[in-house]
């Protein structure tokens, strides 16, 4: 049986509602992602959920495993992309994040203000923040969440979105973020016409960019909240260069990270799926299951 009568006494879900791997999502996921997908099915719950968030209704999504009566660790698993671009689709519930779900994570994500039928407007990195750190409330409710254990993943504009979490709230025990841009500022000088996109979403002032670029107050990020960051150097989307120059950033700051460039891996490191899937689980088990301390910052050896 699923949760969902759990999930419904919890005041901040107005509607919830179970997604299966009907033949018609199984048809929209490539091999062998499709056989993978059949296979976690069995294993996992996947939610449709409606939440308040910012004083109106936004979408998300829950995907839990069906066994264990532990309380689990849980992933706030934020999306890329905006507007319907990047959207969270049945086939990815079934995909990656029915994997980590498999694995004993409670995963919970967002589509943001203004997405898949929700209410707002999608700011790329605005107030729609709130969407994101909203989800904890929901967690908090949940009694098979361990809400001591919170991690965050983000691609993308969803490391964007991380980046941003991690500068408001100290709950966030680690994160994993891949292709994630950290300096909107000069993003059109990598990616040129970006900037109308921007305009688009948020207006495009040197402000509005600033505002989205960790780049710019690495020093807010909470220090005890240690960061895989993973970047393709092939990437056309998000400069490589991005994440490397935080990494000097994260470092000058005493913030604990990793970080891992794969030679000629695009933007969503797809031919270094099971690599980077292994190193995203490794680091949640080492912080989240494991509860491993940090490391030693400071400088010591022979």
């Amino acid at each position: 049986m699923s949760n969902i009568d759990k999930f419904k006494q919890i005041p901040t879900i107005v509607n919830i509602e179970e997604v299966r791997l009907t033949k018609k999502v199984l048809e929209t996921i490539e091999s062998p992602r499709k056989t993978i997908a059949q296979k976690k099915s069995g294993h996992v719950f996947a939610y449709r959920i409606v939440y308040k968030s910012q004083n109106h209704k936004v979408v998300g999504f829950i995907v839990e495993p069906k066994k264990s009566s532990e309380k689990l660790p849980c992933v706030i698993w934020n999306r890329g992309g905006s507007k319907e671009f990047g959207m969270i689709r049945p086939r990815h519930l079934f995909g990656r994040m029915a994997h980590f779900a498999s694995l004993g994570y409670i995963i919970i994500a967002s589509q943001y203000s203004g997405n898949d039928g929700g209410e707002g407007i999608d700011q790329m990195g605005g107030e729609d923040i709130h969407d994101v750190l909203n989800l904890y409330k929901i967690l908090r409710e949940y009694k098979r969440a361990d809400h001591t254990r919170i991690g965050m993943y983000g691609w993308s504009r969803g490391g964007m979105m991380t980046y941003l979490a991690l500068s408001k709230v100290k709950w966030i025990k680690a994160a994993v973020v891949g292709g994630a841009p950290t300096d909107a500022v000069k993003a059109p000088e990598f990616r040129p016409g970006w900037d109308k996109h921007q305009k688009e979403m948020h207006g495009g002032s040197r402000k509005e960019n600033t505002k989205r670029s960790v780049l710019y107050w690495p020093e807010k990020l909470h220090k005890k909240s240690p960061i895989l960051i993973m970047h393709g150097t092939a990437d056309w989307r998000v400069n490589p260069l991005d994440s490397i120059q935080l990494a000097e950033k994260l470092y000058e700051n005493k913030i604990p990270f990793r970080l891992v460039m794969f030679e000629g891996g695009d933007h969503g490191l797809t031919e270094f799926d099971k690599e980077s899937d292994q190193l995203m689980e490794q680091w949640f088990a080492k912080y989240l299951t494991l509860n491993q301390k940090l490391p030693n910052l400071k400088k010591h050896g022979e």
